[in-house]
């Protein structure tokens, strides 16, 4: 076997939609306030996109952006690997489109349906397609248009998701060291009716029944999600930093998937971490499922808080239930 790390996160970029809509204009709608989201979520705004934008061009925002930073061109990507639970359409997959808009043509390219953790699982994915030999350089995306999926008439979900895409150039290690140092991923699908989208699939073709009974639009037992994700990513941590074989109190940034600040709070005390080493930026963005671990990234970077060298340990959960982690030597 192939000794790790042999692959490495060469850069990150970010896209969000220009506009955001803050709690106080959802308290317009729904039954609630900006001081009861925050206390519950720690979610001050979220980013919705226009009709115009698609998940594919967000994507391509956030792509080309890391592409620049890795001094790469599109000719130079051998896979494409995008999370999402937003896809644009179900056929073809999003990672086509957003291959066809970067001009990408040597590129293998395809979509995770993981939902949050997408990220992490494009990621898992890309060190095998290199340590394999198969590519050489992978474009790993986490992409999302949530306000398509969500009820904004269900107080219990419209205040959490937002719309976004973060991207990532993965590619063989260049520097002893350095890169990805573990992985971690996994699923349970007797959970699935926590968190899902009941119609709109194949089982259940949209229809005039669908569409009024609101079934395409995404449900969450949201006490039970709680529970479920802070076992979930607490689990994830433990095996990333065990499959590591790092201590705990060698990881410089612990950077969760953005659901709720209460759970990034359960998982960072779980790693005996304090906040400040925790990266948070949920109140700005809310829940963006794959986007979220790749926009934590880029804004970390962009603040300084991660350098050449840093450990960072990543930890998502989602629908499905999935979960997932991974600890990186920046």
């Amino acid at each position: 076997m192939i000794p790790r790390p042999f692959a490495e996160i060469a850069s990150v970029g970010a896209a969000v939609p220009p506009r955001a809509v803050t709690n106080a204009e959802l308290s317009r709608t729904l039954d609630t306030s900006d001081e009861w989201i925050v206390e519950r979520t720690g979610i001050r705004e979220r980013h919705v996109a226009t009709a115009a934008q698609s998940v594919a061009m967000l994507a391509a925002e956030a792509s080309r952006d890391a592409m620049d930073r890795a001094a790469i061109r599109a000719a130079d990507i051998d896979a494409i690997v995008l999370g999402t639970a937003s896809p644009d359409r179900l056929l073809p997959s999003t990672a086509c489109d957003l291959q066809a808009l970067l001009g990408a043509h040597n590129a293998a390219a395809f979509d995770v349906s993981a939902a949050c953790p997408g990220y992490l699982y494009a990621l898992t994915i890309a060190e095998g397609l290199i340590a394999s030999g198969q590519s050489r350089t992978v474009l790993v995306v986490g992409a999302e248009k949530l306000s398509t999926i969500t009820d904004w008439e269900d107080r219990s979900t419209a205040i959490l998701f937002g719309d976004g895409a973060g991207a990532s150039v993965v590619r063989r290690s260049t520097r002893a060291g350095r890169g990805i140092l573990s992985t971690f991923i996994k699923s349970d699908g007797r959970l699935a009716e926590l968190l899902y989208r009941p119609g709109g699939g194949s089982a259940d073709p949209i229809s005039e029944r669908v569409v009024c009974s609101r079934n395409h639009y995404m449900k969450m037992a949201g006490r039970e999600v709680f529970k479920a994700a802070v076992r979930t990513m607490a689990e994830a941590c433990d095996e990333a930093i065990r499959r590591a074989g790092v201590r705990p109190d060698e990881i410089d940034l612990l950077v969760p998937h953005q659901a709720n600040i209460r759970i990034i709070e359960a998982t960072a005390k779980h790693a005996g971490m304090p906040l400040s080493k925790v990266m948070i930026n949920v109140e700005r963005y809310g829940n963006t499922s794959s986007a979220s671990i790749p926009l934590a990234l880029d804004q970390a970077v962009t603040d300084g808080r991660l350098r050449s060298g840093s450990l960072v340990l990543l930890v998502a959960f989602g629908a499905g239930f999935t979960w997932g982690s991974a600890v990186v030597r920046w």
